[in-house]
């Protein structure tokens, strides 16, 4: 799978946005959208069923349709020698349906990579992965959640904007081991959420690209889209095998750039 450009990605969401203000409704198994999709993201590259080893972690009914947890987990055979090197998140229904393309700097073997995304309609939710030797892979889900894309942000975009930028990175276990949580503050709004005082829609304004590194070197790429949810979240595997520095370098859909850096060893906790 070729990672989805950010002048493309910007493309893939321009096109399906102008959906975004018709009624939204149950996806219709009579008119399903997926073929299309397959065909605009991944023209006509073959992709096979990997239900056997990937599969997507999300509620089936969502509490928050603007904040839903998705978890992509992959796990080939021990004797398999290939990898994962990149993993693309689709929400069928969602008005930008590219929600993130998750690209490893050193492909991945069992392991998972988790998210908060917005859900707009009732729709099935596809991953794509890309093995090493180049061939595709797709597994899917169905979650219940509507008007995730159009929910208002939690705080005026005034106040959203001011703390914009902040980052935190967590860990989820003993000591540097495990998996890691990237908190960005960040709005994400999507373009489709209406100011209750002013009664105008907010301009979109997103995270379009993350780079994880350490030490210099590159650990994991990110490009995103207005489906990802307000306050962005990653979470990825990573074990430092020695002290050092975790740089990261997003930039937003209005060219803003933020970074931050921690110091991180075996035996730290990320904060």
């Amino acid at each position: 799978m070729r990672a989805m450009s950010t002048s493309l990605s910007r493309i893939a969401g321009a096109v399906v946005l102008a959906a975004a203000f018709l009624p939204a409704g149950p996806a219709s198994a009579a008119d399903p959208v997926w073929p299309d999709l397959k065909a605009a993201f991944f023209e006509d590259r073959p992709i096979e069923d990997g239900s056997s080893f990937l599969r997507i972690e999300a509620p089936y009914r969502a509490h928050d349709a603007a904040t839903v947890p998705v978890e992509i987990v992959s796990s080939l055979p021990g004797d398999d020698p290939r990898r994962i090197k990149a993993l693309t998140l689709i929400i069928d229904e969602n008005p930008a349906p590219l929600a993130a393309v998750f690209t490893f700097a050193e492909p991945i073997g069992p392991g998972s990579i988790g998210t908060r995304v917005r859900i707009n309609a009732y729709t099935p939710v596809h991953v794509v992965a890309e093995a090493t030797d180049g061939t595709l892979y797709q597994a899917e889900t169905f979650i219940k959640a509507s008007g995730g894309c159009s929910a208002p942000a939690m705080k005026s975009p005034d106040e959203a904007l001011a703390g914009m930028g902040q980052m935190r990175l967590r860990s989820l276990a003993e000591g540097g081991a495990g998996d890691v949580e990237l908190l960005i503050r960040h709005p994400n709004f999507s373009g489709m959420q209406m100011d209750p005082v002013t009664r105008h829609y907010t301009p979109a304004r997103y995270i379009e690209t993350v780079a994880v590194s350490f030490n210099g070197r590159p650990v994991l790429n990110v490009e995103g889209n207005i489906s990802l949810s307000e306050n962005p979240a990653i979470t990825f595997a990573f074990t430092p095998n020695e002290t050092g520095e975790m740089t990261v370098h997003a930039v937003d859909s209005k060219g803003t750039a933020f970074d931050h850096a921690w110091p991180l060893g075996p035996d730290d906790k990320a904060s």
